[in-house]
């Protein structure tokens, strides 16, 4: 038996260290948030995902009674750019969560494991890494890559084991 150990790396940065594009994403993924339907859960969240062309897509997510009918909001924006922008590649992905007085929440939520499976599928699709930034009230955590997020995920190559 062999212990292994995976590392993952990213940035904490302050909101005073955000660039003006990163910044203007972080409020146009607030905006999106204070528009999220989410009467069950009221843990309303805005995504806001920057192209290569500099196109800024939104998504929040969208709660349904039959809970498996309902959508996140990092997939809502990124269905949306693939859907309606499919050869631009997308550069960066913003992540806000509000509460119930509009307040972004004080701390770092991170992707569900099905946003994090598409946020690899999309970087696999356009064979590029994808910088997320989750925002919380302290601080910006910034990671490179969806892998720091999902180091082992599944993906084309794992479908092709099946085939040989």
């Amino acid at each position: 038996m062999k212990d292994r150990e995976i590392k993952i790396k990213y940035k904490e940065l302050e909101y005073s260290d955000l660039i003006e594009i990163d910044k203007n994403l972080v409020e146009k993924a607030f905006g999106a948030a204070k528009n999220a339907y989410a009467p069950y859960s009221n843990f309303r969240v805005g995504a806001a995902v920057l192209l290569d062309d500099g196109v800024i897509v939104i998504g929040n997510n969208q709660e349904n009674a039959a809970y498996p009918s309902g959508l996140c909001a990092e997939r809502v924006a990124l269905f949306y750019a693939n859907a309606n922008y499919p050869n631009s590649v997308v550069d960066s992905i913003v992540i806000v969560v509000i509460d119930q007085n509009d307040r972004i929440v004080p701390q770092t939520i991170s992707p569900c494991g099905s946003c994090r499976q598409v946020i690899a599928e999309t970087e696999m699709r356009y064979k590029n890494d994808i910088r997320i930034l989750l925002v919380s009230e302290k601080h910006v955590l910034e990671f490179s890559s969806i892998s720091d997020l999902l180091p082992l995920s599944f993906n084309q190559q794992d479908l092709g084991i099946i085939k040989q």
